[in-house]
């Protein structure tokens, strides 16, 4: 396609319209590479082709240059190609050089040189001056001259010469003699000259410049071009931010853009925003190559400024890259100007290139024995220029040996700046690097080994564990061997290596108890014991231990030190997991340890993840939303890998219990969004519980992909999967093996001593599996137990859930028990559970007044919750199935809606809310229109509740 050319075309069809009248005309066509020099002129004879019309055509080329007369040759081919048989005779009587290159013959008339001699006198200088006196070349030029002009008597002539720097001395040197002699023929010259070329500065060709009637710059393609060349190319409009993308990353270059296009389209991507980022990074290696060539034929000097730019990698002052080049000012700058006519360089103050694909040129040209020395010299120039320790650091990585004693200090420098920044993979690659430096067994490799673990215990713990282990007999101290294996991430919830354990019961044996210890002493041992007997939770002998020790720190334990919440956090943890702590005292001491625990440490590799799975199972989800809202804000615009997913799960969880799951299916769906991020258990859990939760068995099939299923896995990660495949077995229809796998999952939490339903509802859902096979008997002795469960643990939800499916079972004769769960359900923020038992009370209840409120609140409920399949439900269970949806109240409405239903007045609303009375009025005007009531007076009938 040829695009945005309209006006360049209309100029050169304007020319040739003027050398009708013995106008000529002389057009040069400059620009950087890739502009489109060749394709206007390609274009050009289609658009004022004519019958009084010859169009001379010639390509220059840079292997070419030697051969003489080369370009002449082309035009005169190209002008016998399309020859009639009187045309070709009468040009034969030209002067014999003339005829010579026309012909390639020695059947001319007498007196002329032999065949062997044809270019005899027509041979160039290296000023491109012609042979012995300048005769026989004046003679030649001459002559071709003539035979043009005899031509140009009967028909125009465009003459089409691309590459113009390209082109060899003698061809030169006659289009130059050409160019000052066409007043009065009937000819256009159009030539191409690249900008920035080193062939654009010989003499001739500056002289062919100067003879020039126009020279025509073609601009880079805007962006509505772009958008056209994209739809040509992938047969589809693209879509915005993938044209943006493209624009800005070849800057309307079509070289550049048809090169993206093609590397696309070569991968399968479509032009849609999904591969807007994949635009930015692409790196079409057609394109490379072409570079490539392109920077071979350039001077030393301009290479050697390319080879510089690209060693210091956008990093280079214009000072540094001239030292690094080895050339003074001048010729840094000639090369630069270079460079950037060629469109290689963008005009900024540091040199940097226009696209990604260049420095890959560059460095594709190079050695390795030159690409270590350019980036090694790069290296020791912007150290000694004092410059931050990661643009050092990425140079040394490009080099293969040590010999500059600052290096290991650079790349662990560099490396604390990437840890700081949020990037682990980079400052572990930094890390290693300095290892291979740092060859004596010694403190200082113990202390690398120690950083490198750090860096890699959020995205490869094995590797974490071995460092740490590596270290370990090189450190000296026994605090110093406990800082060490600290670092080692806890497993959460998942299994533990034997030998993780046994590296940390023999430092902290040889440490020692925290009792009369204070200071970094007493912290290590507390953290030490906190590892050690999480350790142990899937042991209940450990699990009863540790029980003892959480009495033992009496109702309100010490919380002031990291250390002392830590350790904290792990008794809570095992006093729920066997169900031996009341949820509102686990709720109490959880709520102290999240308000002391600063935003910076809530990470899926720390311990803190079980205090948050203790708040949830506790039911205390508002002390986790306040935390998430303030103390958490400021992480979630970094939020990454595990630390991200856990961050958004958890917060989809406080959404799916305050009756929000719309909304928590958008951080469901941000948790889920990075493909390759590694879920901890912790993270899985909750994802888990909340597609229970939703009862959305698509939501659960993709969660079950995404975990890992690993033999390392520990209990509570397969217990949590086990749970969700048998419901997803259960809605299939598959209650037999939905069964099998519950009860085998209850049995196996029985043996480690763990009973708590919150975490691990296997006993609900096997209490509707039983009872949909036909078993009741089996499905109420689980439901008692359940509510046995539950009455101790005290949490309202988990009650009201326990009550509500022991009425289901009990039929008519559960009504009590379905009334008892309604009035404990109203005490808990999970409003989803209550319309779902105010559903199953009217369904029981049959008719009558007390049902008809019951199904009318539960629809309402159901509705603001954004459950429709409840609220269809609901209605049937009315008799309005073809009735109007029941009304759909926002939070606002809904709370604005139940003060009215307590008495209170207008103003007295907008008092208690803090907002005017018109916003009160507001909303009372909309929830009547939803509702389908006149007034307050209806109100009682629509919302009983």
């Amino acid at each position: 396609m040829l695009l945005e050319r309209e006006s360049e075309l209309a100029r050169l069809a304007a020319a040739l319209s003027a050398a009708d009248e013995g106008t000529s005309s002389v057009i040069l066509l400059s620009g950087p590479l890739g502009i489109g020099r060749s394709a206007l002129l390609r274009e050009l004879p289609g658009v004022v082709s004519g019958p009084d019309i010859r169009v001379l055509r010639a390509n220059a080329a840079p292997m070419e240059r030697d051969f003489a007369f080369g370009v002449v040759r082309q035009l005169l081919d190209s002008l016998l190609s399309g020859a009639t048989e009187t045309d070709r005779n009468r040009w034969a009587r030209q002067p014999g050089r003339a005829a010579r290159l026309m012909f390639g013959t020695d059947d001319l008339p007498a007196g002329h040189p032999p065949a062997g001699d044809m270019f005899a006198g027509d041979m160039p200088d290296a000023d491109g001056a012609g042979g012995p006196a300048g005769v026989a070349s004046e003679a030649s030029l001459h002559g071709l001259w003539s035979l043009l002009a005899d031509i140009s008597e009967n028909t125009r002539l465009l003459i089409l010469v691309d590459d113009l720097q390209w082109v060899d001395i003698p061809s030169l040197r006659w289009l130059a003699y050409l160019a000052e002699r066409l007043r009065g023929l009937r000819v256009v010259l159009v030539c191409t000259l690249r900008d920035g070329d080193q062939g654009a500065g010989h003499a001739l060709v500056r002289e062919i410049a100067a003879a020039s009637t126009q020279i025509l710059r073609p601009a880079p393609l805007s962006p509505d071009a772009t958008r056209a060349m994209i739809r040509e190319r992938c047969g589809a409009a693209g879509h915005d931010e993938y044209v943006r993308a493209c624009h800005e990353v070849t800057g309307g270059n079509p070289l550049f853009l048809m090169s993206v296009l093609l590397g696309m389209e070569a991968r399968g991507y479509a032009p849609t925003a999904d591969y807007a980022d994949r635009v930015r990074t692409l790196r079409p290696a057609q394109l490379r190559e072409r570079l490539a060539s392109y920077l071979r034929t350039q001077p030393r000097a301009v290479r050697d400024v390319a080879a510089a730019i690209a060693a210091f990698g956008g990093h280079g002052d214009p000072a540094l890259i001239t030292e690094l080049a080895g050339l003074d000012e001048i010729g840094f700058g000639a090369a630069r100007r270079a460079l950037r006519k060629a469109g290689l360089l963008a005009d900024a103050r540091e040199p940097r290139f226009t696209h990604r694909v260049v420095q890959d040129a560059i460095e594709s040209a190079m050695s390795v024995a030159e690409r270590k020395r350019w980036y090694a010299a790069a290296a020791d120039l912007l150290y000694g220029s004092g410059r931050p320790a990661e643009q050092v650091a990425a140079h040394l990585m490009a080099v293969t040996g040590f010999g500059r004693p600052w290096s290991v200090m650079v790349l662990r420098a560099a490396a604390d700046t990437a840890l700081r920044r949020g990037a682990p993979e980079i400052a572990a690659r930094y890390l290693r690097r300095a290892l291979l430096g740092h060859r004596a067994q010694d403190e200082s490799r113990a202390g690398l080994l120690v950083e490198l673990a750090t860096a890699e215990r959020g995205f490869d713990p094995e590797a974490c564990q071995r460092h740490i282990v590596q270290a370990m007999p090189l450190l000296t101290t026994a605090r110093d061997r406990a800082a060490a294996v600290l670092r080692i991430p806890p497993p959460l919830l998942g299994a533990v290596h034997p030998s993780t354990a046994e590296l940390l019961r023999g430092v902290s044996e040889e440490l020692g108890p925290s009792a009369g210890r204070d200071g970094p002493a007493r912290e290590m041992a507390l953290r030490l014991e906190a590892r050690l007997r999480h350790f142990g939770h899937e042991n209940p002998g450990e699990l009863a231990s540790a029980m003892e020790r959480l009495r033992g720190l009496g109702e309100e334990p010490p919380l002031g030190s990291a250390a002392e919440r830590e350790l904290m956090a792990v008794l809570l943890f095992s006093g729920i997991l066997t169900g031996r702590l009341a949820a509102a005292d686990a709720a109490r001491t959880a709520g102290r340890i999240l308000e002391r625990e600063p935003a910076t440490s809530a990470g899926a590799n720390t311990v803190l993840p079980l205090v948050v799975v203790t708040l949830f199972a506790a039911e205390s989800v508002q002390d986790v939303a306040s935390w998430l809202s303030t103390e958490q804000q400021t992480r979630w615009q970094n939020a990454t890998g595990p630390d991200g997913v856990l961050l958004f799960a958890q917060r989809a969880f406080v959404l799916v219990s305050q009756g929000r799951p719309t909304l928590a299916r958008e951080y469901v769906e941000r948790a889920m969004a990075p493909a390759d991020a590694d879920w901890s258990e912790a993270s899985t859990m909750i994802l888990s519980t909340i597609a229970l939760e939703l009862r959305d068995p698509v939501l659960s099939e993709r969660i079950l992909a995404r975990a890992r299923w690993r033999r390392s896995a520990g209990l509570a990660l397969t217990a949590s999967l086990q749970i969700l495949q048998a419901s997803v077995d259960a809605q299939r229809g598959l209650r037999a093996k939905a069964l099998e796998i519950l009860l085998a999952c209850g049995r196996q939490l029985g043996v480690s001593g763990w009973r708590n339903s919150a975490l691990f509802p296997w006993r609900s859902h096997a209490i509707g599996v039983y009872q949909r096979l036909g078993d009741s008997h089996s499905a109420l002795r689980l439901a008692e137990e359940e509510l046995a469960w539950a009455t101790a643990w005290g949490a309202p939800a988990g009650l009201g859930r326990a009550l509500r499916l022991k009425g289901w079972l009990q039929g008519a004769q559960g009504v009590p028990l379905l009334r008892e769960a309604v009035t404990v359900l109203r005490g808990s923020s999970f409003e989803l559970e209550l319309a779902r038992t105010l559903v199953l009370l009217g369904r029981q209840l049959g008719s009558g007044a007390e049902a008809e409120a019951a199904l009318r609140e539960a629809g309402v409920l159901a509705a603001a919750c954004g459950v429709p399949w409840l609220v269809e439900r609901a209605e049937r269970g009315r008799g309005t199935a073809s009735a109007p949806k029941t009304a759909i109240l926002t939070r606002s409405e809904r709370r604005v809606i139940t003060l009215v239903g307590s008495g209170l007045t207008n103003q007295e609303i907008a008092d208690e809310l803090g907002v005017s009375s018109r916003a009160v009025e507001k909303h009372l005007t909309n929830s009547y229109r939803k509702l389908g009531i006149s007034g307050r007076h209806e109100l009682a009938d629509a919302l009983p509740a």
